[in-house]
């Protein structure tokens, strides 16, 4: 088993996200080295940003930068297709030449939503819309210049902070007496403390190629409302609705859950979607 060389600071790529966060906290109590440019001075976009930063053989480069607005990417495909497939070709190109690692993050939006049993890390991409033709194009493009990379698919990220699923909910769930959620697209929610926790175990097997990463389980999003209200302690109701009910200039996947079978073979079992849940309820910061 490979380690992460200490001696050479992991690069984060989108260290003021959700993940890049989950991602700064983690190494930071592991006490491995690591430098978090702001956007301003990275720009994954931008050749000579890149070989500013990544310069050193054997080293560690987490890309947690994408554009993540689903429905926005259907008004402006341009704007979502350079952050999430120019700039990994470039960030792929540019490690590749120096001999670092990159480790990059991809989306179950790749599928079309269509399947009844989970999907398998080398199932042919089909997305349904422009945020998941912009991801597919970055996965194409690092698999293209073929250096040292993992693409870790994952799903329904949340954490204890920033704009996600869990903490709008809770929010929600303290001012409504009632809540219409969707029960007719199913996944796996994800925890971003447990997502950077398995990407360094993997990143630590010298893991390589494509790679699926969530909590354990399935359910809807309905199913999932209702056990954060419940770990909240929420007197709202939740109510089960269809998609329909609720249009987005997007089309949104129905099934879309991803296989892990093959990170459970190195990683061993993931850990149950309501236990990282609760882990996360515990810690969740102020709903502002």
């Amino acid at each position: 088993m490979t380690q992460v060389d200490s001696s050479i600071p992991v690069l984060i790529i989108g260290a003021g996200g959700m993940l890049g966060r989950a991602w700064r906290e983690l190494l930071a109590s592991q006490g491995i080295a690591f430098i978090a440019p702001p956007r301003a001075e990275l720009d994954i976009t931008r050749a000579q940003h890149l070989a500013q930063f990544i310069r050193t053989p054997g080293q560690l480069v987490i890309n947690c930068s994408a554009w993540t607005d689903v429905d926005g990417a259907e008004s402006n495909v341009d704007g979502a297709m350079l952050l999430n497939a120019t700039g990994p070709k470039l960030l792929a190109q540019q490690c590749k030449a120096v001999g670092a690692k990159l480790v990059h993050y991809s989306t179950d939006y790749v599928f079309n939503g269509q399947a009844t049993s989970p999907y398998t890390t080398d199932q042919s991409r089909d997305p349904l819309g422009a945020y998941g033709k912009t991801k597919a194009g970055g996965e194409e493009a690092i698999e293209q210049v073929a250096g040292d990379y993992l693409i870790i698919r994952t799903s329904w990220l949340y954490a204890p902070w920033a704009k996600n699923f869990v903490r709008t909910i809770a929010k929600l769930g303290r001012t409504r007496p009632t809540l219409k959620v969707v029960h007719d697209q199913r996944g796996r929610p994800t925890s971003s403390q447990y997502l950077a926790q398995a990407s360094l175990g993997l990143i630590n097997q010298n893991a390589q190629g494509i790679y699926h990463v969530t909590d354990g389980g399935e359910c809807t999003w309905f199913e999932f409302a209702k056990e954060i209200l419940r770990l909240d302690g929420s007197a709202c109701a939740a109510e089960p609705c269809t998609t329909d009910e609720f249009p987005r200039p997007a089309k949104r996947p129905a099934y879309s859950v991803l296989d892990l079978s093959k990170t459970e073979h190195q990683l061993g079992p993931s850990p149950r979607w309501q236990d990282n849940l609760a882990s996360v309820m515990r810690q969740l910061e102020p709903l502002t």
